[in-house]
């Protein structure tokens, strides 16, 4: 069945950086656009970035844009998010998912928090 695990949240302070990783599997994952949606305590969610198939094409939330870089690994069946510059109002839940922010197939999520 498809998966999807993320990894690489944690704690870090303003201006600091993390990489976020997800990990697919139970699809062809070279076929499929993927995307991170975040989820802030009390918020709705929030789509932060898609990527194509193909890793050529990137599209950013433009809260996160300039500061955010989504990217892949076909090879490994592997996305990833790079976040650098983050700030207070980055902390949220942080999901990889298959398709477009309205998908409903979406990892567990891992948590992002930033503060001092």
């Amino acid at each position: 069945q498809v998966q999807l695990v993320e990894s690489g949240g944690g704690l870090v302070q303003p201006g600091g950086s993390l990489r976020l990783s997800c990990a697919a599997s139970g699809f062809t994952f070279s076929a499929h656009f993927m995307s991170w949606v975040r989820q802030a305590p009390g918020k709705g969610q929030e789509w932060v970035s898609t990527i194509t198939s193909g890793g050529g094409g990137t599209t950013y939330g433009s809260s996160v844009k300039g500061r955010f870089t989504i990217f892949r690994d076909n090879a490994k069946n592997t996305l990833y998010l790079q976040m650098n510059s983050l700030k207070p109002e980055d902390t949220a839940v942080y999901y990889c998912v298959r398709g477009g922010a309205s998908s409903t197939t979406r990892g567990q999520g891992t948590q992002v928090t930033v503060s001092s």
